[in-house]
């Protein structure tokens, strides 16, 4: 088996089917394993770019059992703090604790006006603290699970049908309605309530060492198992004969032969380019027609010899003069991981601090950089320079202690990952997507499947583990293994 990509959903497709007997490759375009899931170091600082928290953290919790199949995860430390994130504006603020009760009483306090509509997603979010992933080891388990989720069918049903830009109408308070909106307004508000759900329950903490930590320790249990994966490997094209896959070439020309050939890659260039438009059907054209992806993003960060010891792990300020950042988008939030959390990232007595920016305005970074590097530099630098203004409005005295600054753009996405218009993750899980996953084969071509975050709409790490554990099945399945 030929594995295409080396990000989470390819390592843990790799597991899987080293697991289930296949002698595997898998082929990274990148120098190390990780994708998406990755962070780098400058100047002694290290900045993350993916990891918020881990569904799947807590022992007992969804998707624990699974994330122990791939690698151990008992040698992470996690992290939880009680609030998970603090939103400002003008001397006001709202704390969004992680404990349902204490959040409740919080915005009742905050926003008096809204008690109706607060008591109303509070319930929402209590009930699907209880909710379980659906499946199983066996069909019983499976079918068992399901039978499960009947009574949260009413809430998923209406959830699933509202973005949260719709959701957050029913709140009169600026900085609430603020919460539920930005760039990914379109975003099904089961998601946001999903999200507040794991928070409370305990299964959504963060993995000191970040994604890095994470993908280590998946590649070591990979290789363990007897997997190979080979690194500057990016792949041209997918091989078929006789209607099978059979193999894939590498840019460098080279054929590497396969009895069967999972693409874990960006989904468009596994269709469009890969596989040379030869499987493309109507339906998959319309997909990447009229289905939103996730937005790119930029990613200031900078590295202060201070520490923020009393301070939130996200704080968000609200702005009264958005910042421009492109014609797609002006910030009228500025965020800022602070972590004071994650003492593998600064050295002593210092703290990495980073703050992240979507947009859909990819066309005009890649075209910056390939067309005018001279401004794209000034670009970088100019947003920058407006988000370490705010900070240091924030927490007077910060710029002078700044001792490294680095702009990553929607540009550097593409050339870093090759993922579709520089997104973050792939199908943002919207009223229009609908949870379904997609199909993991293409029509007419036997032995070849994908995985990972494009037949998952929502994507996060946990759709490469949910989607390579099902395919590997499926492949051994249908391979008799």
């Amino acid at each position: 088996m030929i594995i295409i990509g080396g990000g989470i959903a390819g390592l843990c497709a790799g597991v899987y089917a080293r697991k289930s007997g296949f002698e595997t490759q898998i082929l990274e375009r990148h120098r190390i394993a990780g994708g998406l899931a990755t962070a780098w170091s400058r100047g002694g600082y290290t900045f993350e770019n993916c990891v918020h928290w881990l569904v799947g953290s807590k022992q007992g919790g969804d998707l624990n059992d699974s994330w122990r199949e791939v690698f151990d995860i008992d040698r992470i430390k996690f992290y939880e703090s009680p609030i998970q994130s603090v939103l400002e504006h003008n001397g006001q603020s709202i704390t969004f604790y992680r404990d349902n009760n204490r959040l409740e009483k919080e915005l009742i306090a905050k926003a008096p006006e809204d008690t109706a509509a607060i008591r109303e997603f509070m319930r929402d979010v209590k009930k699907l603290t209880s909710f379980r992933i659906p499946g199983g080891s066996n069909i019983l388990k499976a079918a068992w699970s399901y039978l499960r989720t009947l009574p949260y069918l009413p809430l998923l049903t209406r959830a699933s049908k509202m973005t949260v830009a719709q959701y957050g109408k029913r709140f009169k308070n600026r900085l609430l309605q603020s919460h539920f909106g930005g760039s990914m307004s379109d975003l099904s508000a089961v998601a946001i309530l999903f999200s507040f759900a794991w928070m409370n329950s305990g299964n959504g903490g963060y993995p000191i060492g970040g994604s890095l930590r994470m993908i280590s320790l998946i590649e070591e249990n990979y290789r363990g198992l007897g997997g190979a994966i080979r690194f500057n490997s990016p792949v041209k094209q997918v091989v078929v004969r006789g209607g099978r896959a059979s193999g894939v070439v590498l840019d460098t020309g080279e054929r590497i032969d396969a009895d069967v050939v999972v693409s874990a890659a960006d989904g468009h260039a596994t269709l469009f380019e890969m596989l040379g438009e030869r499987y493309l059907d109507e339906k998959t054209k319309r997909r990447y027609r009229e289905l939103k992806p996730f937005p790119s993003y930029l990613m200031v960060s900078f590295g202060v010899a201070r520490e923020f010891n009393e301070e939130p792990e996200l704080l968000s300020i609200l702005l009264d003069d958005p910042i421009h950042i492109d014609h797609q988008t002006d910030l009228d939030t500025v965020s800022f991981r602070i972590f004071n959390y994650d003492a593998t990232f600064a050295p002593s007595g210092k703290t990495a601090i980073v703050s992240f920016i979507a947009t859909y305005g990819y066309e005009y970074w890649t075209q910056l950089h390939e067309n005018e590097p001279e401004k794209y530099a000034s670009e970088k630098q100019r947003i920058a320079g407006e988000i370490i203004r705010i900070f240091e409005k924030r927490y007077p005295g910060s710029k002078k202690k700044i001792e490294v600054v680095d702009v990553a753009t929607p540009a550097t996405v593409i050339r870093y990952t090759n993922n579709w218009q520089g997104s973050m993750e792939g199908w943002l899980l919207t009223p229009k997507t609908g949870t379904k996953q997609l199909p993991c084969t293409v029509a007419g071509l036997k032995d070849f499947y994908m995985v990972g975050q494009w037949i998952s709409p929502g994507g996060g790490l946990p759709s490469g583990l949910i989607t390579a554990r099902n395919v590997i099945a499926r492949i051994g399945r249908e391979t008799g293994k």
